[in-house]
């Protein structure tokens, strides 16, 4: 099934159709070509039992807590915020695009938001201050990335609905891969300088200004202080947590901030609910493609496949490392966790890996394929905010891209970068 359905999905996607329909139609037709005709029934009832889940109710409350707090202007003051603090180094307006991705992520968790709300604003200002806009928008894509490690986390919500993990342990195991993936793209960008003639350092900003700068970014730094101080303090479920957090985008934008208008909640609506569901008709057709591979023996016989070529479990992290970031080339994370994980994850699972920590492994990789051609969701969207083609964007992104393959092989090695937080706070022996 696995053999088959791989080429088959190929062809359907490089011939246009979405991603949802050819998730849906290439098990659809080998079931109908394999005279099992019952079992396409079971694949189209179990897209919507993909999609009834109170669990995943968090990934619509989420997106449209991000919306509110984007619509509200908090990336500006995000931005300000950033600026201040590490404005004056040198580069000091790449540093802060990074760290304003950092910052982003603990509001929105995706990677496509951080670069439409951040990216048309620092890629502009940027090359205002003498940037390249292909080095611009590198620094955008390359840092968006952290959205969905970072929590709160979409892909994190989906591969604990799943996988049957706990999302607060998945949160807090995306913490310091988040933050190690932007302070290893600041020190790029600080070796970068001098080699590419990037702008000196500006004046430090003095403390009035800082004050001011935080004042203005407390309230919305303190939306992912409520989320998880809420969730490990066992206040709320992520899903509660997703709904609290939406309140709060709404209480900040219009009664703190009163930057919100009664008008612009149509369109908020709008925009989050056509993401969403987007976002949730692949988890049914994904969900949906689990039955049927399932049904097939899929796991059982790609196991058999990995421990034939090797049981070295550190030869096979490799291995699956480069899988994953050949299938993030062409898939979304969210889909791609789906169809994957419930094959792969078992195998690792007996080798003994810890699944939070073979959950990160997933996470991070198939987040940094969406910088990588030919389908990498990052690299379009930047490439339309920045008005540069696809594959100049794609050029400009290698040596970022290097970086963070680096940090991918280092939380694969080296668990405790992904495991302590989950056990410092009781969510792992």
């Amino acid at each position: 099934m696995l053999s088959l359905f791989l080429p088959l999905f190929l062809v359907f996607l490089f011939c246009g159709l979405p991603v949802f329909f050819a998730l849906i139609a290439a098990p659809a037709l080998l079931l109908w070509f394999n005279g099992q005709e019952r079992d396409i029934v079971l694949l189209y009832r179990n897209v919507y039992n993909g999609m009834d889940s109170f669990p995943l109710m968090a990934v619509p409350f989420f997106m449209l807590a991000g919306e509110l707090m984007n619509r509200a202007g908090i990336t500006e003051r995000l931005v300000e915020f950033s600026q201040a603090v590490i404005g004056h180094f040198r580069a000091g307006l790449a540093h802060v695009n990074i760290l304003s991705s950092m910052l982003f992520a603990g509001l929105s968790g995706s990677a496509v938001a951080d670069v439409s709300a951040l990216g048309a604003m620092m890629i502009p200002a940027m090359e205002k201050q003498g940037y390249s806009r292909r080095f611009a928008a590198a620094v955008t894509a390359a840092s968006s990335i952290i959205g969905p490690i970072i929590p709160p986390s979409g892909i994190m919500i989906i591969y604990a609905y799943v996988m049957g993990e706990s999302v607060a342990a998945l949160f807090l195991a995306g913490i310091v891969p988040g933050i190690l993936i932007g302070v290893s793209l600041m020190v790029l960008v600080r070796l970068m300088a001098d080699r590419e003639g990037l702008p000196a350092a500006t004046e430090r900003a003095g403390w009035k200004t800082r004050g001011e700068a935080s004042l203005k970014a407390f309230w919305p730094l303190l939306t992912p202080v409520i989320i998880m101080g809420g969730i490990l303090g066992g206040v709320f479920t992520p899903t509660e947590a997703s709904a609290i957090a939406v309140a709060y985008a709404f209480f900040i934008g219009f009664f703190v901030l009163r930057s919100l208008h009664v008008r612009d909640v149509p369109g908020i609506l709008m925009r989050s609910g056509l993401t969403a569901s987007v976002v949730l008709l692949l988890v049914g057709a994904a969900m949906a493609f689990k039955t049927v591979a399932s049904l097939s023996h899929t796991p059982e016989l790609l196991a058999s496949i990995l421990l034939g070529l090797t049981e070295n479990p550190l030869i096979l992290l490799f291995l699956i490392n480069i899988l994953l970031f050949v299938v993030g080339m062409f898939l979304d994370a969210g889909p791609a966790i789906i169809i994957l994980g419930p094959i792969l994850g078992p195998i690792f699972l007996d080798m003994g890996v810890d699944p939070v920590h073979f959950a990160i492994i997933m996470a991070v990789n198939l987040t940094v394929g969406l910088l990588t051609p030919p389908m990498g969701l990052v690299l379009f969207v930047t490439s339309s905010v920045a008005r540069l083609s696809v594959e100049t964007v794609a050029r400009a992104v290698l040596p970022f891209l290097a970086v963070e393959a680096v940090i991918i092989f280092l939380i694969t090695y080296i668990p405790a970068i992904s495991l302590t937080l989950p056990r410092l706070f009781g969510f792992l022996e």
